[in-house]
Parts: structure tokens; C-alpha cells; sequence
């Protein structure tokens, strides 16, 4: 390492954030990145630990520790360090096709695992990613490099989220020709349309399609594969299929009341937003508002916190964010020690914004919906709660959620977002394909890891996982495009 001192002699520091009542004031991302001087420093916190759980990727209680993709952490925060970025970004992008995305999305499970994390401040990983990606992008280091020898062999992808994006530019870059279907106007799926803007500006994807278009992939957008276009004409044109078209089901509160108007799923909500803010800036006004409306978000998970960052920046009255859970604690407890994933509370950036906004957090835990309560015109006026405690099943053994009685509450709510999770894959395709599902609505896989029950077809990513993180989507299509090029060529150099 140069710096073997580096974690002792300087202290952490990350991108500045802009001030909550400043930011939402539009939908753009708000840090101020570091400069490069200042990222060199924190790539100097780096400590050579010798075994960096950081890039280990290992699943502990239940729960990953690491980088799913096995980055080469310590390699290039040195790099950095030295500001050898060229090399820095060769290291970077021999694991990771998309570090301009993780790097602005990914909860940095790198970081939760980091030696230097265990007694202080974990190093800046993530934020030293971004650094090295915007940098390449700027000095030309990641340019357009097509393939100089192709092998006459079609694939087709169908879905256009981190795990289609991946298979195809591992794909390509063995030197198959890959066309990505995509059903909605837009390349990215979960990227473009399930992640905000001020999380994922939407330019920072096109960049990246484009220089995959330079290096040879066809995109075809609008295009609904089992519907519009037949499964049987993408496996007579194509040598071998890839599906990765997510988990899109999303999970329902079955409550009296369900057909109130004004109750909507997160995914359409927030799907609406973005496309009418690419479209139009929001002035064609075809998005779901909650403008002048008092939200009730259903979820505290990531889902939910970008409904509340979302529905602030439309003016809402109020919002109330729902968790089933309890809330998590402030440090560690003794159960769950590094390098497990912390299970702590966090306040993230939608939070912070209705913190500034209203005067208080917006959670609420251990407490779901049970009633949503409608006016003579069928419209929603409120939903009554209702407390929740974890009690053992006698006959399973395991803890579940129940009802606390008398607890109920009363909320006033004009509109209410359901973000309770995904529960797997939309089934029409898997029906045009003829693919079998397993328990959970997911693609079952046979051949290996990622080979279905029928020939030359494959899956990866939230189709076939369930619903997860855009680390592991990049890792599934990764590992999925070495299945298919082995079962291609007879042998794969591709890197998992």
C-alpha cells in the first residue's frame, strides 16, 4: 500500500450533500462530488488488511457481506491513492460493468464489511468508485472498445435492467451479436423507470447504452416479448435467449376498501414521474400527483423512502411512511457483529427531506393498514391502522406479525402508495416461454445456475433471484452470460 498509515492520519470524508429544503426543489442528484486531490486521501485510508471482506461477497446470517461482484477494493483505492486513475478504472471495470451506477445507488455492502469499519470509519469505497468512473468518463478511459473478432452467434436478452445490461455487454464483448429487447420507450427497466432521478439521473444510463451501442448491441425499445413479439420467432432467429425482465409483481394489501380511488403501487407512481419529467419536465402533467394531497406510503424500505422524496418534491401535504417492523437500533447489537450487514436504523435522503418539511420522521412502526376508508364518491378519505407484534407460530416455529388488539389508529389520506415489496416475475412471459416457476413466482433454473427447463433459453436477475440489489442483478447477468457463451463455444473466458 502507499500509504500503510493512511487510516490513522486521515480522517473519513464523503461527497457533500445539498440541504434538504434546497434539493427539493428539483429532481437532479445533489452531492458535490470530492476532488480528485481529496479523493486521493481517502483512497489512502485503504489499510491492507489482508483479508478484505470487502470484496468478499459472502452471505452471513442470512445476509450478503462484501461485494456480490468480488471487486478488487484494495487494489484500486490504491490506485487512486497513487493517482494511477487509468489503471484504477482497468481494475474497476474487470469486475463491475456499471460502476456509474452502483456507485450512485448500491447501499455499499463493501463499506459495511471494510476492516477500517470495524472500530472507526469505514473507507469511502463506494464514493472512490464514483470517482474513478466520472474520471474515466471525462479523461476517455472508458470509451468504446467493439470486439475485434465476431463469432456468428445471436442472442437475445429480453429486459434492459442491470441483469439484461450486463449479460448483453458480456455478451458483446466475447463477440456475439446481442440484441436487448425492451417493452417500455426506454433502455434501463428497473434503472430508468424504478429508481428516481435525484438517486439516477437519467443521462448517466444513456452515456453508458450508447458507448454499448458504439461497441456493436442493438436495442429494441417498445417492444413487449410475449405479446408484441412471439417467444417461437426469438428462438428460431436467435442461437440462445436471455431473460431478465425482473420481478414486477408487486405485493398488494388485501384490506377492505382496496378499490378506493387514489390508492396506487410505488412502481407506477414513481415510474410516472420519471417518464413525464423525461418527457415533458412535468409540464404534460401525465404522472400520478400527490401535489396539495396528505400521502400514506405503505413500506419502509427503499421503495418507500423514494415515495416520500418523490411525493415531497410534488408538494404533499403530508406524508406518513408505514413499517411493518420495528424500528432497528441505532448501533450494532451483540447478535449482529462485523462484518454481518449492520442492521441499524438509517434516515435516508427522503426521510431527511420530510424531516425538514414537516418538523418530524415520517415512520411509523410496527403498524400496517387494515381498513382504507373511501368517501360517497369512492374516493379515499383516510385508512384506519393497526399496531403490529412479532409472536413464535406454534406450528411452524416461526415469528410472524399480528394484529394487536384495540390498537387502531385513524389516518387522514387522500392518496396512498402501496411499497411492500415484489412478489416475482410477471407470469405472461414465463408462459410464452414455457419456462417453469418455482414457489416463488422466480424462473426456475436447471442447467447450471442460470440454463432453464427449455432449450437454449436462460434467466438471470430479479426473474430469477426475486427481487434484489443492482449488484446482484450485474453479478446474475454476468454469470448468466458465461452459461451462455460456454454452452455456445464449448468452453467461456468471460469473467464471472
Amino acid at each position: 500500500m502507499g500509504k500503510p498509515t493512511g487510516f490513522m492520519d486521515y480522517s473519513r470524508q464523503t461527497a457533500v450533500a445539498a440541504s434538504p429544503k434546497e434539493r427539493i426543489g428539483n429532481f437532479q442528484e445533489f452531492h458535490t462530488p470530492l476532488s480528485k486531490e481529496e479523493q486521493q486521501v481517502q483512497g489512502a485510508r485503504c489499510m491492507a488488511c489482508g483479508v478484505p471482506f470487502c470484496q468478499s461477497g459472502m452471505e452471513l446470517m442470512g445476509m450478503a457481506s462484501g461485494c456480490p461482484l468480488h471487486n478488487l477494493v484494495p487494489e484500486w483505492n490504491d490506485l487512486v491513492y497513487t493517482g494511477n486513475w487509468e489503471q484504477a478504472y482497468n481494475r474497476l471495470a474487470k469486475t463491475n460493468n456499471f460502476p456509474e451506477f452502483t456507485a450512485r445507488v448500491c447501499p455499499a455492502l463493501c463499506e459495511a464489511a471494510c476492516t477500517c469499519g470495524h472500530y472507526g470509519d469505514a473507507v469511502t469505497v463506494k464514493e472512490n468508485e464514483y470517482g474513478i468512473i466520472e474520471n474515466a468518463y471525462q479523461q476517455g478511459f472508458a470509451k468504446a472498445k467493439p470486439p475485434k473478432v465476431r463469432t456468428g452467434k445471436k442472442v437475445a436478452v429480453v429486459g434492459s435492467g442491470p441483469a439484461g445490461l450486463a449479460a448483453a455487454d458480456q455478451l458483446n464483448k466475447r463477440g456475439h451479436q446481442v440484441t436487448v429487447y425492451e417493452r417500455d420507450d426506454r433502455v434501463g427497466g428497473l434503472l430508468m423507470y424504478g429508481i428516481p432521478n435525484m438517486k439516477l439521473e437519467k443521462h448517466v444510463i444513456g452515456r453508458k447504452v450508447q458507448i454499448m451501442e458504439e461497441e456493436g448491441v442493438v436495442f429494441v425499445t417498445g417492444v413487449n416479448v410475449g405479446k408484441d413479439i412471439k417467444a417461437a420467432k426469438l428462438l428460431k432467429e436467435y442461437d440462445r435467449v436471455v431473460l431478465a425482465c425482473g420481478a414486477k409483481n408487486p405485493r398488494d394489501i388485501k384490506a377492505p376498501g382496496r378499490d378506493a380511488k387514489g390508492i396506487y403501487f410505488a412502481v407506477d407512481f414513481l415510474a410516472a414521474t420519471t417518464k413525464s419529467l423525461l418527457d415533458s419536465d412535468l409540464k404534460d402533467n401525465k404522472y400520478i400527483s400527490a401535489k396539495g394531497k396528505k400521502v400514506v406510503i405503505i413500506g419502509g424500505g427503499d421503495t418507500g423512502n423514494d415515495c416520500v422524496g418523490t411525493s415531497i418534491r410534488h408538494g404533499a401535504a403530508s406524508v406518513v411512511q408505514l413499517e411493518m417492523m420495528p424500528k432497528a437500533p441505532s448501533q450494532r447489537a451483540e447478535e449482529n457483529p462485523w462484518p454481518q450487514w449492520p442492521k441499524v436504523c438509517k434516515t435516508d435522503y427522503g426521510q431527511e427531506e420530510a424531516i425538514a418539511v414537516f418538523g418530524h420522521d415520517p415512520r411509523v412502526y410496527q403498524t400496517t393498514v387494515k381498513e382504507f376508508r373511501k368517501d360517497k364518491n369512492g374516493k379515499l378519505c383516510g385508512v384506519t391502522t393497526v399496531k403490529l407484534e412479532s409472536k413464535k407460530d406454534e406450528k411452524t416455529g416461526r415469528m410472524v406479525l399480528e394484529e394487536v388488539p384495540g390498537s387502531e389508529g385513524k389516518l387522514d389520506a387522500d392518496m396512498v402508495l402501496i411499497a411492500a415489496g415484489f412478489l416475482g416475475a410477471e407470469k405472461y412471459v414465463a408462459d410464452a416461454f414455457g419456462v417453469t416457476l418455482d414457489g416463488r413466482a422466480n424462473v426456475k433454473a436447471w442447467n447450471g445456475q442460470y440454463g432453464t427447463d427449455v432449450k437454449n433459453v436462460f434467466t438471470a436477475g430479479d426473474m430469477h433471484r426475486g427481487q434484489s440489489l443492482v449488484v446482484w442483478a450485474i453479478r446474475e447477468g454476468r454469470e448468466a452470460a458465461r452459461e451462455v457463451d460456454a454452452s455456445l463455444m464449448g468452453y467461456t473466458n468471460l469473467g464471472a
